[in-house]
């Protein structure tokens, strides 16, 4: 497998709650990783790629004190699923991963949640076995993992288009975030 060293850099968006920001912003600590059975890229420090606004429309649904925390962002090694040659893999791997799962008597998880399967049980799953076995075999640890998130209806009747799509990006190793930042204000 050819592994994609990302020498790049992007600025991502961290939607959280004001007291979480001024930790991070104050204190000089980390955000913490989110390990939620339905992060849909598995563990991770979750961002949105380029995307202001839509962290502060999710931390005003999610918390009564909203607040947005910004990153810098070095991609290293990242398993990319807007990369072909990553989503390539995913189909033998389930396979690989169905048979694991049935030789340890373990279910596999469903995505769940309609019309547009949120809660993503069965892709953090996969992705998180995937990403595993890749450094059990002697692969390098993969340090991000970003992918496109279609949600919330259609744009316009008729539309492929969704009006909450985004990129999204979950930092596996910290060590990427070259630091944090205040956005200068909210959209």
């Amino acid at each position: 497998m050819n592994l994609q060293s990302y020498q790049r850099l992007i600025i991502g968006y961290h939607g959280c709650d004001a007291a979480v920001a001024d930790r991070v912003l104050q204190s000089g600590e980390g955000l913490l990783p989110s390990e939620n059975e339905y992060d849909w890229l598995g563990q991770g420090i979750y961002f949105w790629e380029h995307g202001p606004e839509r962290a502060w429309e999710w931390a005003k649904e999610h918390h009564s004190t909203p607040a947005v925390v910004g990153a810098l962002i070095h991609m290293g090694n990242c398993f990319d699923l807007l990369d072909s040659r990553n989503t390539a893999i995913l189909g033998e791997a389930f396979r690989t991963y169905q048979l694991e799962m049935q030789h340890l008597g373990k279910r596999i998880p469903e995505n769940r949640g309609s019309p547009e399967r949120l809660r993503r049980d069965r892709d953090c799953a996969m992705l998180n076995w995937l990403l595993k076995s890749f450094v059990d075999i002697g692969l390098a640890a993969f340090q991000t993992v970003r992918g496109v998130f279609q949600e919330g209806g259609e744009a316009f009747p008729g539309s492929g288009i969704h009006a909450k799509s985004h990129i999204q990006v979950a930092v596996r190793d910290p060590a990427c975030i070259i630091g944090y930042f205040s956005p200068s204000s909210h959209p």
